[in-house]
This record gives structure tokens, sequence and C-alpha cells, in this order.
């Protein structure tokens, strides 16, 4: 470890181990945290302001998707699902830039960071251009979005997607996913490229999203992922996977088996895995997944925009399963509001109160943020999610006197930050043991919503 670069003291902090006071972060130039003593003086060290969280884990997010929020909430002629939703973006997809995609990307960023997420899982299908045809570097667009994460300071696991097809079994894709399709070997040059040009970037990860089991086969599938490993063993691979109902009927027609059994047949998941959605699972389904050590992502506002349906969280817990959050298609980007729709949904399910809540762990509020900090740090393959010797300094600092959290201690803290109200709580944010806010201001968020507006303007036209 480099020597230490900084010592930050919190009067309030969510340690490894729970709740702690008068606590001194010493913080490596690195950007890793060197120590921690409890029970310490301030002496001379900088302050902050405010109870001092592990910075919250986004792991899903298609950034382009951004500048489309909002734009899909009018009826069709038929009813509307996330199939006729999927052709809206389709339509919208077809036009955006590598320019317009940094803007999208970077506006989306910073907005994250504001909310309290300190790192992002970008599943990145977005490749090529509009007809198709790879641009002159053919990690162009990946490069667009690492960029703008890199300008706004929130680390990212790139996850470029594997996308060879436009249905089970094989089926050709479809004009509008043209800018997706890569093969195993053009996929892999992608990601190899990504490595030799991030490698010493410490906010940087890299890692594989097969799209769907409806865009690829098992021979894709499996010469990826194995390539993948080879040259990174620990390298992070999501995919999106039982989503909606009527994949799990296509998908029973093409194999005879539902997604999730289809998958754990020929390819089982494991702790490197992260199963976006998974949201229709049969019970011995939901087991086998609680037990395999992978996480699941959950999206509970897009979930809930598509009317895909709810994740059967409360069953998954039971049997030990990691699950953590994305904000997906960013029709909201406030942790906050994920989490306490992932409580919500299982209450009105249920209909009883305080679903994940625990005999040693009676807070809910507590259980959701360090359950999905924990599982959103391991799907990234982000030495994060936990405020302890040895960890990057992701974290993030509340407003003291904010109304919501007045007054409370521990875990209350948590359970006023989350089911209180929709107010921004985060005061300042730090990623890598850098500011990115500072009294709830990004210095690029007026630069970047200029030009953000500027571009969604064009897009719309």
């Amino acid at each position: 470890m480099a020597g230490s670069a900084r010592i930050l003291f919190a009067k309030q902090a969510l340690l490894a181990e729970g709740w702690a006071r008068d606590v001194l972060f010493e913080l490596t130039h690195a950007g890793d945290i060197a120590k921690i003593t409890i029970g310490a003086a301030q002496g001379d060290a900088e302050i902050a302001a405010g109870p001092v969280l592990p910075g919250m884990i986004n792991v899903h997010s298609h950034a382009f998707q951004r500048a489309l929020a909002g734009c899909t909430e009018r009826a069709g002629p038929g009813e509307d699902s996330f199939w006729t939703w999927r052709e809206a973006m389709y339509g919208f997809v077809s036009r955006i830039t590598p320019e317009q995609l940094e803007i999208v990307a970077l506006q989306l960023y910073v907005e994250m960071l504001k909310q309290g997420y300190t790192a992002v899982g970008e599943f990145h299908y977005l490749h090529h251009g509009p007809d198709g045809t790879p641009y002159a570097d053919v990690a162009e667009m990946s490069e667009r979005v690492i960029a703008a994460a890199r300008m706004a300071g929130i680390a990212i696991a790139h996850l470029p997607v594997l996308y060879g097809y436009g249905g089970f079994g094989g089926a050709p894709l479809g004009a509008a996913q043209q800018r997706f399709q890569n093969n195993p070997d053009s996929l892999l040059t992608i990601i190899e490229k990504l490595r030799q040009r991030h490698r010493t970037d410490p906010e940087v990860g890299i890692g594989l999203a097969p799209h769907s089991l409806r865009a690829v086969t098992v021979d894709t599938l499996g010469t990826t992922i194995a390539a993948l490993q080879q040259g990174d063993p620990d390298a992070p691979v999501h995919i999106h996977i039982a989503e909606q109902e009527k994949e799990v009927t296509d998908c029973l027609t093409w194999s005879g088996k539902r997604p999730v059994e289809w998958l754990f047949e020929h390819m089982p998941p494991d702790k490197r895995w992260c199963l976006i959605h998974a949201t229709h699972m049969t019970t011995e389904e939901t087991k086998l997944l609680a037990h395999s050590g992978a996480v699941v992502g959950i999206c509970p506002t897009t979930e809930a925009n598509l009317g895909d349906g709810l994740f059967p969280l409360e069953e998954f817990a039971e049997n030990s399963g990691r699950y953590a959050i994305g904000s997906d298609s960013h029709v909201s980007i406030s942790p906050l509001e994920e989490l306490r729709w992932l409580e919500y949904g299982q209450r009105l399910l249920s209909r009883r109160r305080n679903i994940m809540a625990s005999p040693t762990q009676p807070s809910v509020g507590a259980n959701l943020w360090k359950a999905a900090c924990s599982g959103g740090a391991q799907a990234l393959a982000r030495n994060a999610g936990v405020l302890e010797a040895g960890m990057r300094a992701d974290l993030i600092v509340l407003d003291d006197n904010h109304v919501n959290i007045a007054g409370r201690r521990g875990d209350d803290i948590l359970d006023g930050f989350i089911f209180a109200g929709n107010d921004r709580v985060v005061r300042d944010v730090m990623v890598g043991g850098i500011w990115c806010v500072k009294q709830g201001v990004h210095g690029f968020e007026q630069a970047a919503a200029e030009a953000y507006r500027d571009a969604v303007v064009e897009l719309l036209s």
C-alpha cells in the first residue's frame, strides 16, 4: 500500500461490524482504506459532516436509455408490454451517435453519484453503427461510456454484451438489432482491447454480458465465457434471464426447460455471475439460484415500468440468496426508490410489513442497504461494499441536518434515509479516495446538463 493520503473523521459510521462512533479512516494515495480506528479523537483530520455509509453499487445500467426515460408512457393501439416497449427502444437506439452516447452517459453518471451510487455495472450492447458496421475502433462505443464514467468519477465494471441471435435456438437477428451483433471472436477482441487500455485503472473493470438465452447458443455462450475467464478467472458475467413470462414460455417451447433451469444444466452460475431480473422462477429454481452463490440483480423501478412482475425476494432471502440493485432503464436513478420498492413489492405480495427484517436484524433499512452493497460489490468484482481496512474508499456522507435523519442514530438512520421520503439526503460522495460530490454538488453537473439537453433535443427531434 502507498503511504497515507488523508485522514477522515466521522462521528458515526457504518463499518463491517456495525455502527461505530468517533471513527478515523486512514486512506492511502491509491484510494484504499488503510486503517480504521474506533473511539478516536478527531485531531486535525478532515471531518465528515454527517453519518458515513459504504456507497451503493448499481449493478445494471443501459446508459443510453437515460435519454429515453419518460418517452414511452403513451398507450399504443394494442396491449402494451415489455415487447412493445422494446420496439420503441429500437427506434430510439437507431439514431444515437458515439458523441451523444458519451454525453448521455456523463449526465447519467453524475446523477448516480449525487444519489449515492459509487460504482456501476454497464451492460453495454450498443456496439456498432446504425447499420451494424463496426466503427474504425471496434471498441468505440465502449470507450465512450468508460470515458464518461472516468470524467464523472464513478467506478465502472464495463460488460460488453454478446448478442448474436434474435431468438431462442439461433434465430436470425432483426434489422433493428444489427448495432448489437457480435460473435465470440469479435466480442473477445473488444474485451481484450479494453483490458489492455484500462488495466492500470483501479476504477475500471472489464467483464462480459451474454445478453440473454435468446441472443446466444450453448456453443457461443460456452466459448466466450471460457475465453473470458482464461484471461481473468474472476471477471464478472452478467445475463438477463426470466424477465418476462413470454420469455419463459418461449424457452420451454424451444428446449423443454425454463430459462434458469436451462442455464444451470448447461452453464451453472457461481459467485462470478449476476443474473439480472430472474423474475419468473419456480420454488426449485429459486432455491437452486440462492444456493449457487451467484447474485441476482433486481431492478424494481424498471421491472415495474415494464410490467415484468415481482422477484420472489422473501423466498430467495430465506435460502440465503445474495442480491443487488440496478437502475436499468433509468426511469429512476435513486437507490432509495429501488430499495423501497424491493421491500414494498414483497409487502404487496404477502400483505404483511417489514418483510426484509430478521430476528438478528430488525431494521429493514439496514438489511437492505448492507445486502445490496455486499451483493453489488460481488457482482462487479469490486473490492468495496463495506467499510473496512483493505477495501476501496467508496463512501457517502449523509446530511446530518436533514429532517429525514434528524436525531437518529445507528440503524434508525438507514430506516429514515430509505423510508422517510424522496428528498436528497446524500451530501458528499467519495470513490477510490476522491471526492466526486461535495455539499450535494458535482463539479461537472452544470456542463453535463447543458450538453445533455442539446443532445436530447437532437435525438428526439
